[in-house]
């Protein structure tokens, strides 16, 4: 029988199995049998195959054979015709829409696409011998009729990608690759679409989501399946997200929630095979560099918009606080030790019993939460709070929501697993949501993490009318958008602290990295996370500094620290203790320049904030983003800029110096004033604060003199400072046009 899902609840799905079963029927895209150039849509052609074992030279393979239909009665096709269709929507996105069933499911307003698309004129069509060509200054796309084949071409005329047609048979295998196709199943006739386009020698693959494999996708088989790992080391992700940017010079999203495997030359080196668990596919095709890709994509799914200035200071949190007892102290003792903060987190503790989510403080741990919330607000705190979608046989609510309707059920209704969960395709079960967490932030709560929304259901039955094969990844993008409009309706704010994502999740920021062990590995697998999720279109991301599975080791403690403050949003979060006098008078000084040097840097962040949320850019951006042209900074993954002009290297290891690459240039090191000349390999030893902090020559880097909060920072004194090339400095008391206009509209807000 044909697998199509996993063997245990919520456990990741490889959809690419569904081709290599013996039972399924196969049915590969041959020729375009009709076609409307005005309209740019006509019919395709697909035939049909099986797989068969052929012994040879003493081992057995399954080969596809072209086979007979064997359906009764005879009214069904041997070689089904479906509809299929391109759309140029953009100077340089075109879209590819190719159905496998004549009947498809009435079209419902998709969750991840920001607004209509539209349509470009600008594309030039021409007949060619074997089909048609469109092109314009970014590139352009053939469409070969018999065979049926796609074939981009840059501006050039140099072939990017194109597709593979079961005629090609490179391999004397001719399941390698596999061909353009679809598989229907045995058990249930749904059927799953492989979409394979070729790969180049040298050609690299990055994006698909908050990936903590290598940076360089190729070679990888990648499930989009959103799950909680566990870990921050493994294949899994909480963020899978079907966009992904070559090297050569395109990108590519499916804009489709189901289950998908991307295999990215791993059965097949030339070979990068999207499958997708949908019986029609819908692609669009993006032609550019780096920026230009997440712009054009981000111009589809929408863009990340700016965080309030307070989301940027440091969040201090553990698991967990259970007391205002306890929060008061932390945030005393933050005052107390000079170190600055903005954010006090209670995790899963706040409630009378932990985990049990009620949005109801504890009433004998909490003696008024209330007053704790004016208190701490008054010296610069904000608080954030812990809750969960999920609610135990136990939990105050979890008999209400049944009988009410608002959960996922079975297709006999019951519980699919022992939880109650919220079922967010139900705008009832949304209204009943937002009335619990609207009355924490009329509270004056700031924040709301929303943690947890991978474990929908594949198996559940949705308001929406849809299966989980479709609700399960779009959970994600539902919660988010759910927390972030009542946050947003109530406190005039657009934050969250969210866990898992999926495309479009990125117009609701901030999203953190789940929970990271506390190793050297990890944090470079957190590095590798943070950036491939900035070239999956979000601007903003965060992760648990020094790991969240123990006590913080405090030699890593004290290097992954700078490495979170050089990230967009910094909290520390945990296994206890996290709190920097729990460690040595060493660290607690440590601790407290790291956090500083943030704070001292906040007008540069948040101007580069703003300018990356209207490019649709990420804070933490892979080298290649910046210096596309510079064939080695496609191979970097264990340094980054930070916006434009800061280049950053965190120290991985137990080390003074490490080796990091720079791009042609001087570049100024931010903590000594040393000047290295770029091009090359340096060797580079750490300054005070534990990392490699290095400014482009010529930058003006905007700096202010740090506070206890953000809302004490004194910004009537924002100082320029100039790094030149021959190493000097000047500096001098400015007004920063971007960074004085967006404090402006922070203060109308709060005043407001």
């Amino acid at each position: 029988m044909t697998k199509v899902h996993s063997d245990r609840l919520n456990g990741s799905i490889d959809v690419g199995e569904s081709f290599r079963t013996l039972e399924s029927q196969y049915f590969q895209g041959h020729e375009v049998t009709s076609f409307a150039p005005l309209k740019q849509q006509g019919t395709l052609k697909w035939v049909r195959a099986s797989r068969k074992p052929r012994m040879a030279f003493n081992k057995i393979d399954y080969f596809f054979e072209p086979t007979a239909m064997w359906e009764f009665p005879p009214d069904y096709e041997q070689s089904p015709e479906m509809p299929f269709k391109l759309t140029f929507v953009a100077r340089d996105t075109v879209r590819i829409q190719i159905q496998t069933r004549l009947r498809t499911a009435a079209a419902i307003p998709s969750v991840m696409l920001d607004g209509e698309i539209g349509i470009d004129e600008s594309w030039r069509e021409e007949k060619m011998e074997k089909g048609y060509r469109w092109s314009n200054e970014c590139g352009s796309v053939e469409l070969e009729l018999a065979p049926f084949r796609l074939i981009f071409r840059d501006s050039k005329g140099r072939v990017l990608t194109q597709t593979y047609h079961h005629e090609d048979k490179p391999s004397l295998n001719n399941t390698y690759p596999i061909p353009f196709s679809y598989a229907r199943s045995i058990s249930d006739m749904s059927h799953r679409l492989a979409a394979s386009f070729s790969l180049s020698p040298g050609e690299k693959i990055f994006g698909t989501g908050e990936s903590f494999t290598a940076l360089n996708k190729r070679g990888q088989r990648m499930r989009l399946f959103t799950r909680d790992p566990l870990s921050a080391q493994s294949p899994d992700m909480y963020k899978p997200i079907p966009f992904f940017m070559s090297n050569k010079g395109y990108g590519m999203f499916i804009h489709s929630s189901a289950p998908m495997t991307f295999d990215i030359g791993q059965d097949y080196d030339a070979a990068n095979t999207l499958y997708v668990d949908d019986d029609s596919i819908d692609l669009f095709f993006f032609f550019g560099e780096p920026k230009q890709l997440l712009l054009s994509y981000t111009a589809i799914t929408g863009r990340s918009p700016l965080p309030p200035l307070w989301s940027f200071g440091l969040w201090m949190s553990r698991i967990t606080y259970n007391s205002e007892a306890q929060a008061r102290e932390v945030a005393a003792k933050l005052r107390e030790y000079d170190i600055p903060c903005d954010v006090i987190h209670l995790d899963t503790g706040w409630f009378e019993q932990d985990w049990r989510c009620d949005y109801q403080f504890s009433s004998s741990r909490f003696d008024d939460p209330q007053q704790m919330i004016n208190d701490l607000r008054k010296d610069g705190f904000r608080i954030s709070l812990w809750q969960i979608p999920y609610f135990t046989p136990h939990n105050l609510f979890f008999e209400e929501l049944i009988e009410k309707g608002l959960v996922i059920t079975d297709n006999e209704g019951n519980l699919p697993t022992g939880d109650a969960i919220l079922d967010f395709s139900n705008p009832e079960a949304v209204a009943w949501y937002q009335e619990k967490i609207e009355g924490l932030l009329d509270m004056g709560v700031a924040a709301i993490k929303a943690d947890f929304g991978e474990s929908a259901p594949i198996y559940g039955r949705y308001h929406s009318g849809r299966s989980g094969r479709l609700e399960h990844n779009l959970y994600p993008l539902r919660y988010n958008k759910t927390v972030a409009e009542i946050t947003k309706k109530v406190t005039g704010d657009t934050i969250i602290f969210a866990r898992s994502a999926w495309a479009g999740s990125q117009r609701y920021p901030l999203h953190w990295g789940g929970d990271a062990e506390n190793t050297d590995s990890a944090m470079h697998a957190s590095l590798r996370a943070g950036l491939s999720m900035g070239l999956s279109g979000f601007t903003y991301w965060s992760h648990d500094i020094g790991g969240f599975v123990k006590k913080s080791p405090e030699s890593l403690y004290r290097r992954w620290l700078p490495f979170g403050m050089l990230s967009s949003h910094s909290r520390a979060h945990g296994a206890p203790p996290k709190e920097p006098w729990a460690y040595s008078e060493q660290f607690l000084k440590d601790f407290r320049a790291a956090v500083q040097m943030k704070y001292r840097l906040m007008p540069y962040i948040y101007t580069q904030s703003y300018l990356s949320s209207e490019a649709g850019l990420p804070m933490m951006r892979a080298m290649f983003i910046e210096y596309p042209q510079d064939p080695a900074c496609w191979m970097v993954d264990d340094q980054y800029l930070f916006g434009s002009d800061l280049l950053v290297a965190p120290m991985l290891e137990e080390t003074s110096e490490r080796h990091v690459y720079l791009p042609k240039g001087k570049w100024i090191d931010y903590q000594t004033g040393e000047v290295y000349e770029g091009g090359g390999w340096v060797t580079i030893t750490a300054g005070d604060i534990p990392i490699i902090v290095l400014v482009r020559s010529g930058a003006i880097i905007p700096q202010v003199e740090p506070a206890a909060s953000l809302d004490f920072v004194n910004w009537e004194e924002v100082e320029a400072v100039a790094y030149s090339a021959d190493g000097a400095t000047c500096s001098g008391v400015f007004y920063h046009p971007i960074t004085r206009k967006l404090v402006e509209l922070e203060d109308r807000r709060v005043n407001s």
